[in-house]
Order: C-alpha cells, then sequence, then structure tokens
C-alpha cells in the first residue's frame, strides 16, 4: 500500500512498512540551512548571486544528499532554481535517493515546478530512485494524469521499465485504484503511444492486469488501443 505524507513544504512518498522513498527537507533541517541552502529555501536570489559569484559549492550536498537547487525545488523557489542553475548547478543532480528536480515536481503533482526543472535543463529521460524508474513511472502510479501529459510531451521514455519489471502503463494499474484518475492517467500514457503489450517479469499483460482487478473502464481502453 502506498501513502502520501506531508513533509516539510513539499511531499514524501512512503512504501508501506519501509523508509520514505522521497522526503523534503523537514522544519528543523530548514532552521539548520546556512549559505546556499538557506538562500534557496527563502527564494534569496541576491545572495545566491553573491555567493556563486565568490565560488560558492553550488552543487553542496546535506545530509540527505540534497544540492541547493533540489532544496529549492522541494520548497518551490522557482527564483532560487533558476538563480542557482545561472550559478552553475547541475539541473539534473540526483539526491541520496536518486530523485531529481522532474521526479521530485511529479511526485508532488507540481506542474509550475516541472516546467521550471525542464525549462532549466532537468531531462524527462532520467532514470531516477531507488527503483531504477523514471518521472514518469512515479507520476503514472500517483494517478497524475497531467503531469505524464507534460512528461511525455519533454520525451520522457514510454516503455521503460524498472527494476520492478514495470512500465507507466503496469503502474497505472497495479498501484492505482481504477477510479478517474489513474483512467485518465493510463487514457493519456495510449494517447502518448505506450505500448500497451509490455507484460511484467510473470508475463501478465496490462490488459490482464486490468481485468483481474476488474478495472472495466482501464481494460476497455487498453483493448483498443490494441492491448490483449
Amino acid at each position: 500500500m502506498l501513502k502520501r505524507l506531508a513533509a516539510g513544504a513539499g511531499v514524501a512518498l512512503v512504501l508501506a512498512g519501509n523508509a520514505p522513498a522521497q522526503v523534503a527537507p523537514s522544519a528543523s533541517e530548514i532552521a539548520a540551512y546556512r549559505g546556499l541552502f538557506a538562500a534557496a529555501v527563502k527564494g534569496d536570489l541576491a545572495t545566491i548571486g553573491m555567493l556563486g559569484a565568490q565560488g560558492s559549492q553550488v552543487d553542496a550536498r546535506d545530509a540527505k544528499g540534497r544540492t541547493p537547487l533540489i532544496v529549492a525545488a522541494f520548497t518551490r523557489q522557482h527564483g532560487a532554481m533558476r538563480a542557482l542553475v545561472a550559478a552553475g548547478a547541475n539541473p539534473n543532480a540526483l539526491d541520496a535517493d536518486r530523485y531529481d528536480m522532474v521526479t521530485i515536481a511529479a511526485v508532488a503533482d507540481d506542474l509550475p515546478t516541472l516546467d521550471v526543472a525542464l525549462e532549466l535543463g532537468n531531462k524527462a529521460t532520467n532514470v531516477t530512485s531507488r527503483y531504477d524508474g523514471t518521472a514518469l513511472i512515479a507520476a503514472a502510479h500517483l494517478g497524475h494524469a497531467d503531469v505524464v501529459r507534460r512528461l511525455v510531451a519533454a520525451g520522457a521514455p514510454l516503455d521503460h521499465v524498472n527494476n520492478l519489471g514495470w512500465t507507466a502503463v503496469i503502474e497505472s494499474i497495479v498501484l492505482g485504484d481504477g477510479g478517474p484518475r489513474h483512467l485518465a492517467t493510463l487514457a493519456a500514457l495510449v494517447e502518448g503511444g505506450a505500448n500497451v503489450n509490455l507484460a511484467d517479469r510473470d508475463g501478465v499483460t496490462p490488459f490482464q492486469l486490468a481485468r483481474t482487478r476488474r478495472y472495466r473502464e482501464m481494460a476497455h481502453v487498453i483493448e483498443a488501443a490494441g492491448g490483449r
């Protein structure tokens, strides 16, 4: 079972019984930040520019492997994101749990931050997370249809298979609830050209997975796209 829990200024994606897979900076972490990290949280563009010009390490890491740019993405400080990249920050940096800005925004269903991350060069093709997944897979399993559409338009790999043996199409079914959000997500993937016949590691196809769960509308979408 998957849960979404509030964490600081962002969202944590939690697998029940396990440690959080994606965690925004906590209030205590934010209070302890100094330098570029503090400026990122506050959206202090003048300080970011000054520290960058002075040679401060723009890709420094906190205890969770977050860079100031990743912190800015978690806290939705878009100006800080732009200023940090202008100062030389790596837009494709991953934190300790291998999340980048695009995946952070995808999980949070945060289209404005996603757009800024893509604008700054964060690639929708990156392999992220401990599951060797993508931002598209993360958005699909959470039923974030608008994010899925944006990622498809940005060239996200539609048929990437993570280390669970699942594609975005499969995750929209097996980690979804069959309701309107996940149905819209599946439809967005199909419209984008996702392969609806890629089976899981047990050889079970998306159509079979939907039928087994009695997700009739999802099964219909898959069948109409040639799925069996």
